[in-house]
């Protein structure tokens, strides 16, 4: 499931990805016009909004939605304690309801309670395109609809680009992080896995700073 996270502490916001991306594919949206951005190419099965961020509030953005019949499931967080605020998120379209403090076991039980109760697929399935999406368990791609098999270090190698988007990444660092030291890959293996990649999921989705390494984007 891919999770829409919006959170303008970056304690806490960095705290929840690298909890919650253990068990889901999380996206983070600083404030309401960075949700908007990711909204334009990519679908979400739960929203975990912030009343108190930059800009709009999480419960503004929320009756937005709603407007535009949006209708993905919702959890609020907030600093606030008192009864107003519940009933506010509750009439604004939300689902559930966590407050500030608690335990991150408690989000992910909430979490879960809510895709069993909406009935939301629970694999691990990550987005690539509108088009192409990624189930890094099965090692597969669904592309428009057409089910293709991956080997097991593509698979490895495409999951690691899509928890480090937007970083250069060498061949050293995957060699490091991907191989056994028993089995170490030439740079025209690295080279020949990538190739493979780009034809599958789009060339423009992998680009090569020349000298450096990769950037998934």
């Amino acid at each position: 499931m891919k999770v829409l996270l919006m959170e303008d502490d970056p304690v806490l916001s960095d705290i929840l990805l690298d909890y919650l991306n253990e068990s889901w594919d999380v996206d983070y949206a600083y404030d309401s016009k960075e949700v908007y951005v990711k909204l334009e190419s990519n679908k979400y099965g739960l929203f975990i909004f912030d009343i108190n961020v930059a800009g709009k509030s999480g419960l503004e953005l929320l009756r937005e939605l709603r407007e535009f019949n949006n209708t993905t499931p919702a959890i609020i967080i907030t600093a606030y304690t008192d009864t107003k605020h519940l009933e506010e998120a509750f009439e604004a379209g939300a689902h559930d309801y966590i407050k500030k403090p608690f335990e991150l076991p408690e989000l992910k039980v909430r979490i879960q309670n809510t895709q069993k109760l909406f009935n939301i697929h629970t694999k691990n399935e990550i987005q690539i395109t509108p088009d192409i999406s990624f189930l890094p368990e099965e090692k597969t791609l669904l592309k428009n609809k057409i089910q293709i098999s991956l080997s097991t270090k593509d698979s490895a190698i495409l999951l690691y680009f899509v928890r480090n988007t937007q970083r250069v990444i060498s061949n050293d660092e995957l060699i490091q992080n991907l191989w056994d030291f028993d089995h170490l890959p030439s740079d025209a293996t690295i080279r020949s896995h990538i190739r493979t990649l780009r034809e599958l999921i789009g060339k423009g989705k992998i680009s090569t700073l020349r000298g450096s390494g990769y950037i998934y984007e």
